[in-house]
């Protein structure tokens, strides 16, 4: 399925990069049901940069989970660029990720057996873009490993890593990235060279950025900040 393939009833335009209604999640515990998002309802413009910040468990890497499709709400909507991404099957949803959506993980999700270049070339790939190669040592470049593209992940240090998963999730120029923790495993020298990479991409790119974070400093650097306690927004 293609985004040529989604109904147009879900595809209406909005001026809202994310709109989050209602949004709930529980799942099945020792104790009978535990509730870890009740009811979050915020709304995301084009080009904004949030962070969402809260304690260990207070379910904010859940929500970006949820944002991403990745995960299926007990109740709830979210609407990305105009479409209700629940309203569409698994099929469906994937395809919507694979045309709007950049994903940075903590612990980086490079595939062991390709070289930096090929984990970069991947998305596109996926996508059918014949200048695959060209895009990926380009975007590499950008990310200072131009002296890297054939090494594979284990011979990369940690901020090597995660500068590789970043080329990934902007070589396609996704209108939306989403990032969990992403210096959550670097330390703090290496970790502010990442994130100061990441906000000059996406001030490049002009992408809306949505990033899960510990750090109150990295926080700060966002246009907004919204904070889950207990799976509420305060």
């Amino acid at each position: 399925m293609t985004m040529r393939d989604i109904p147009q009833s879900s595809r209406q335009l909005a001026q809202a990069a994310i709109t989050v209604s209602g949004l709930g999640k529980r799942v099945a515990d020792a104790s009978g049901e535990l509730t870890i998002l009740h009811g979050v309802d915020f709304t995301v413009q084009k080009a904004e940069t949030l962070a969402i910040v809260g304690a260990s468990g207070s379910g904010k890497s859940t929500l970006l989970g949820l944002l991403a499709g990745l995960d299926t709400p007990s109740e709830g909507k979210v609407v990305l660029d105009g479409v209700d991404i629940f309203a569409l099957d698994e099929d469906g949803r994937a395809a919507l990720r694979k045309e709007k959506l950049g994903f940075v993980f903590q612990s980086f999700q490079l595939l062991p057996h390709l070289t930096a270049v090929e984990n970069v070339m991947l998305p596109l790939e996926l996508a059918g873009d014949g200048a695959a190669r060209e895009k990926a040592e380009a975007m590499l470049g950008r990310v200072g490993l131009s002296s890297r593209l054939k090494h594979y992940p284990k011979f990369l240090s940690g901020g090597e890593q995660q500068r590789v998963a970043l080329a990934r999730a902007f070589v396609t120029q996704p209108p939306l990235l989403l990032a969990d923790e992403p210096t959550g495993s670097l330390d703090a020298a290496t970790g502010e060279s990442v994130i100061q990479l990441m906000f000059e991409l996406n001030r490049e790119h002009g992408s809306t950025l949505v990033l899960v974070t510990h750090d109150t400093h990295i926080a700060a650097r966002c246009g907004r900040v919204i904070t889950i306690a207990a799976g509420r927004l305060v």
